[in-house]
């Protein structure tokens, strides 16, 4: 890291900064974007800056004319990258620099995330942190020498500006050469090495959950829930690890911080208390300011934390919760063709967030006086507005509805009954849910993700098992359909991204690892075989293209694909688990569906290989204490060997849907001694009905227990009994 920043100081002393202006002008122009599908990139396709999309073309011009090339990487519903966009990219005068001085290339991270994930390390190395939109330049043959974020288009608050950064980059190009590319051969050695991960061999695995819970409960915020101050992120892989740890280890402590956590996000202005769903992330520490960009992603993991929560407690208000949002989704994020768009943005009309914000007059004259006299109580608007300029700090006299105390407090506060509050609340919000949907909406990304896809064919699939609902089950199983008919190539493989008919990109880790998933989900919702042998079928792809066979692991990327300055891969999960995490548990339970040992090997292995990294900081790797707290055990195996279409079978997968047992996997075994799944399964052929009953048989931690025939027997076991 010294090298690092010893290039970094070299960097900046052969920087210089002259200022001047420009203005903004109208579109007037077409670039090489024009005829790509990705949203993001078509925001930009008319800007004077006269951009590639990532490609030979673009490096091929880059090397003909010895011009470095200006990376510019962000997504479609990215608050920040709109305000670079109409800053910079918007305006003539920094066109004209960038066009002179650069090769200048867009990149959509949704559609391209084994791009992003390289030069976000990039940006961590040189700057010590990341986001987006990302700025990079490189060098023609893609090694990055300079890395920032969101880059005003002057020099403010010692923030170089872009028409001082331009002319510095160039003129650097043409005079220091030699100490660029030296600085970015550096930086690309420095990458490569962190990149390697050598295994650590065997290492005590069993106190790591312990001590990341204790590392959660240290950060953990008991005013306002999740951990560490602003910004907070909804955090579900932190959140379900505290539920799984909780069953474990009975510490109430890990379930009252899930639970103060769930109320908060609920209550809070991150929540779309008129339309349902969540927003990306709060930039307070109270929840009550998010920015409003609404991600696939965030909904189903959220939504699927919830589902667990209500498994786990029986509190209404969980599943009420994770309903709302699956409104949401089956309703403004479903495409007719079955899957599920990517994001809604937070900006409308130029604005972050006006879709979503009320002046206390406008409400007033909606509202009734005795519904707004409710509306005020409840979700606390004021005159001046709660929502700030984020420039100026000043009150807008705009409001985010929010509550700051529970419904049945306020109900006696108002002298009513509860169904009497929530009935007028329903009334109240489909009013202003009405009136909304008149207003200009924010931009929809209506791209299909298979990876963010995954998560939701997961969560529905659970949500289905959980709440009984045929509809989550349907629409699950359409956008699963959806994926294994249109987005996989002649050979089986996973393409990332489809728009408009068109398919395309190497499926990466995260969409095998989080269909895998769903898929599993799905089969253990419906019991249709053929989404388990979908599931094993990228199983063997992963295995084939993307694991490490050296040092152990799966990459980013696949064997087969596109060759990159690096290789990329994780371990540590953002916004979602990185698909090794994912796989660790995709590995554990497909390893208990089939009987294969060898898949249960694989998981180890992928733990020990990461085995360092998780010893310094198990907190920061929850998916992957949640896959540990599986291995441990108790888990359970449980084979259900019936007619699927009888009523007592429905009565045993009822009864067995509802219990909170994450570390367990269940197979239907129908009476034909040739079913499909016997083939999957093959320990299965000898477990059948008995008595004519459909039977139960429950192994626990690869110790089979007396078979249970019919429902009444079920209920006998202690997995049925008050804890």
């Amino acid at each position: 890291m010294k090298k690092i920043k010893l290039i970094i100081l070299a960097l900046v002393f052969v920087l210089q900064y002259p200022v001047s202006g420009g203005e903004r002008k109208v579109h007037k122009y077409t670039n090489h974007l024009i005829n790509e599908k990705s949203p993001y990139l078509q925001q930009h396709a008319h800007n004077p800056v006269d951009w590639y999309p990532w490609g030979e073309a673009a490096f091929a011009k880059a090397k003909k004319e010895n011009k470095p090339i200006f990376l510019s990487i962000g997504y479609a519903t990215c608050h920040w990258c709109h305000v670079m966009e109409r800053e910079s990219f918007e305006n003539e005068q920094v066109a004209k620099l960038m066009n002179k001085s650069f090769v200048n290339i867009k990149v959509d991270r949704e559609e391209r995330p084994d791009i992003d994930s390289i030069y976000m390390k990039v940006c961590s190395m040189l700057t010590g942190s990341g986001g987006w939109p990302l700025t990079i330049i490189m060098t023609p043959d893609q090694k990055a020498f300079f890395a920032a974020t969101y880059i005003p288009r002057e020099s403010r608050f010692g923030r170089i500006g872009m028409l001082e950064l331009i002319p510095s980059i160039d003129k650097a190009w043409k005079t220091k050469r030699q100490d660029i590319e030296s600085s970015a051969n550096k930086i690309t050695r420095a990458l490569q090495q962190n990149t390697i991960i050598p295994p650590a061999g065997p290492i005590a695995v069993g106190q790591l959950p312990k001590t990341a819970f204790n590392e959660l409960k240290a950060t953990f915020d008991n005013e306002n829930g999740s951990f560490g101050g602003a910004p907070k992120f909804p955090n579900p892989s932190k959140m379900n690890f505290l539920l799984r740890y909780w069953r474990r280890s009975g510490d109430k402590a890990a379930l009252q911080m899930l639970e103060f956590t769930l109320q908060k996000i609920r209550n809070g202005g991150i929540y779309d208390q008129i339309g349902f769903g969540v927003h990306r992330y709060a930039t307070d520490s109270e929840w009550l300011v998010p920015h409003f960009e609404k991600m696939l992603y965030n909904q189903a993991m959220l939504a699927g934390t919830y589902v667990e929560a209500y498994q786990a407690t029986r509190r209404n208000t969980y599943m009420e919760t994770a309903k709302e949002i699956y409104t949401y989704v089956l309703r403004d994020m479903t495409s007719p063709v079955g899957g599920f768009y990517t994001a809604e943005d937070a900006d409308s009309e130029g604005e972050e967030g006006k879709f979503y914000i009320w002046s206390k007059a406008e409400l007033t004259k909606i509202l009734n006086k005795k519904e707004f006299a409710v509306l005020e109580k409840v979700y606390n608007i004021e005159s001046s507005g709660n929502y700030k300029d984020e420039a100026t700090k000043a009150k807008t006299g705009q409001n985010i509805l929010h509550l700051e105390k529970p419904l049945y407090t306020i109900a006696d506060e108002l002298n009513m009954s509860y169904p009497d509050l929530k009935f007028i609340l329903e009334q109240i919000r489909q009013k202003l849910f009405k009136l909304r949907k008149t207003r200009i909406h924010p931009l929809k990304d209506t791209k299909i993700l298979v990876d963010w896809n995954g998560l939701m064919i997961s969560s529905l699939a659970n949500a289905a098992k959980v709440f009984e609902s045929d509809e989550y089950l349907k629409a699950s199983k359409n956008a699963a359909d959806f994926v294994l008919s249109t987005m996989t190539d002649s050979k089986g493989r996973l393409f990332h991204r489809w728009k408009d008919g068109h398919a395309a990109f190497d499926g990466k880790l995260d969409d095998y690892a989080f269909m895998i998933q769903g898929l599993v989900a799905l089969y253990e919702a419906s019991f249709e075989v053929k989404y388990l042998q979908a599931a094993l079928k990228y199983n063997d792809i992963l295995l084939k293209h993307f694991y490490d066979k050296k040092h152990g692991g799966f990459f980013m990327t696949p064997d087969y694909g596109e060759k990159l300055l690096i290789r990329p891969k994780e371990i540590y999960g953002g916004a979602t688990p990185s698909g090794n995490s994912a796989m660790i548990i995709n590995l554990l339970k497909l390893s208990r569906l089939t009987g294969k040992a060898e898949y249960e090997q694989l998981a180890d292995a992928i733990v020990m290989n990461y085995g360092k990294i998780l010893l310094q900081s198990p907190a920061e790797f929850s998916g992957t204490m949640s896959a540990l707290l599986f291995a441990e055990g108790p888990a359970y195996e449980i084979v259900i060997s019936g007619k699927a279409e009888a009523a007592e079978t429905k009565e045993i997968i009822k009864a067995i849907n509802q219990l909170y047992l994450p570390e367990k996997v269940v197979v239907l075994r129908p009476p034909q001694d040739n079913a499909a799944i016997i083939k999957i399964a093959p320990y299965t052929k000898a477990q059948k009905m008995i008595n004519d009953l459909p039977t139960v048989y429950i192994c626990r931690n690869t110790a089979c227990e007396k078979p249970l025939a019919g429902i009444k027997e079920l209920k006998t076991h202690d997995l049925f009994k008050a804890k």
